[in-house]
């Protein structure tokens, strides 16, 4: 498999992704890789339906995405990742899947979340991950659309555990 973009947006497919984002990765796949969203049955249906046109989406955990990606059969297959968070990322890194760059866009405010930007939230869970995939050499690229500037991730996490 050729791994095109992963991004980390718990919007998953909405107009952004559809419109920006799938472009930008040139991808024929788009996969979602959420254990959350995997077992939601109406949350499935709706993230295939948002997908662009011409792109075939799929919805699986991680230890399915770790299996596809290790299969032969999709060597050629040009995929686009998409998680809901970090941990999950962190789980595909850790099973073998090469991931070089998380581009992280989009993690809504919930309880005991610290806002670290206008459009990041993080938990001490998430940011432990943050820290490990970063550890593992995996870029944190925080842009929300890919026109903006990079900014110093690293930083901000920073920023949210001295607050």
């Amino acid at each position: 498999m050729k791994i095109k973009l992963a991004r980390i947006d718990d919007r998953l497919i909405h107009g952004q992704v559809s419109t920006v984002w799938a472009k930008e990765a040139g991808a024929e796949r788009i996969i979602v890789v959420s254990e959350e969203v995997c077992q939601d049955d109406i949350r499935k249906t709706l993230v295939k339906q948002a997908a662009p046109p011409g792109i075939k989406v799929n919805v699986v955990n991680v230890e399915k995405a770790i299996k596809v990606f290790h299969n032969p059969k999709y060597q050629a297959e040009t995929v686009f990742y998409l998680f809901t968070n970090p941990s999950e990322v962190l789980a595909l890194v850790k099973g073998g899947v090469p991931l070089t760059t998380i581009n992280i866009g989009g993690m809504q405010f919930k309880t005991g979340r610290t806002q670290i930007t206008k459009a990041v939230s993080v938990s001490q869970v998430d940011i432990a991950a943050f820290r490990e995939l970063k550890a593992l050499k995996v870029e944190l690229d925080y842009r929300v659309v890919a026109s903006d500037p990079k900014v110093d991730f690293e930083a901000k996490l920073k920023e949210a555990q001295s607050s």
